[in-house]
């Protein structure tokens, strides 16, 4: 069967979950039928309180004709001199040379000397959102992205300086914008973590007022987002 494109809105707008699209990009690589990814997208489906039965039919249906194609998705398209210069653009200039640059599936692009590491766009997202990280953010991510409990050891810093395509500033998992949950659309910006969470209620929580705010306050994952560019 030929080859098929199709875009990553299309697998977050019809509730394909990031975890299974990073299996099937593993898969393409391998030159894989699709047919073992059916099993992570029902079990996630599944597992899901909040998915209607429509939608979970929509999802196997999906699934199903996803099976026997061969797939050329965006994020598996991007060489890895693309996916290195998307990362390195996150990086201040001073540190470009220096980092260590990984992709998703933590093969090294650059192997750099200091403590940061950086990552391209995750491969389920639209637009630009490369991060670099040293090693308190890169404890700070895992914790977020497996919904553990996290308490920082030290001041960390992260660079996120070719922005990015938008967060809830209150909802640390919200996956798109309502009227009630402050998304906003960052431009090139730095972020802080700090042991001491007392020492942000100084700081305003609006993105809106022109300097730094705090993000996702109340929650583990808070920090401080510092603009230093325009936004989009």
């Amino acid at each position: 069967m030929g080859n098929v494109l199709i875009s990553k809105h299309y697998f977050t707008s019809t509730g394909f979950y990031p975890q299974c699209l990073s299996q099937l990009i593993r898969l393409h690589h391998a030159g894989v039928t699709a047919s073992p990814i059916i099993k992570c997208v029902l079990f996630k489906a599944d597992k899901n309180p909040k998915m209607t039965m429509n939608t979970k039919l929509n999802i196997l249906l999906t699934s199903t004709l996803l099976a026997g194609l061969s797939f050329n998705l965006y994020a598996a398209d991007s060489s890895p001199k693309e996916m290195l210069e998307d990362a390195l653009s996150a990086a201040p200039p001073t540190l470009k040379d220096k980092v260590t640059v990984l992709d998703w599936e933590k093969n090294v692009l650059q192997k750099g000397d200091s403590r940061y590491t950086c990552f391209p766009t995750p491969p389920q997202l639209e637009g630009k959102a490369p991060m670099c990280m040293d090693e308190a953010w890169m404890e700070w991510a895992d914790a977020w992205m497996n919904k553990k409990p996290f308490q920082a050891k030290t001041i960390g810093i992260s660079y996120m300086l070719a922005g990015d395509q938008g967060a809830s500033n209150i909802d640390p998992y919200a996956e798109g914008e309502t009227e009630e949950n402050q998304w906003v659309r960052e431009g090139p910006h730095l972020m802080i973590i700090t042991p001491d969470q007392s020492l942000l209620d100084s700081l305003p929580v609006d993105p809106n007022n022109g300097g730094p705010y705090v993000m996702w306050k109340d929650t583990p994952y808070v920090h401080i987002m510092i603009p230093v560019g325009e936004r989009d």
